[in-house]
């Protein structure tokens, strides 16, 4: 899905390259040497690192 919205359309920007699409999180991945499974908890544990420390919104 655009991951950012969870709408079910994993390349769907909606007109904004700012959300996150699945090519973005595989490019990810890849850059890393990392499961895009991987690279998604990763990106998950950091917003809840960056919430649990007030600085995420």
């Amino acid at each position: 899905m655009c991951l950012s919205c969870g709408c079910g359309h994993p390349d769907e920007t909606h007109g904004n390259d700012a959300n996150i699409t699945a090519d973005d999180l595989r490019s990810a991945a890849q850059a890393a040497g990392i499961a895009m499974e991987q690279a998604a908890d990763n990106i998950h544990n950091g917003a809840r690192q960056m919430r649990d420390e007030g600085s995420g919104t």
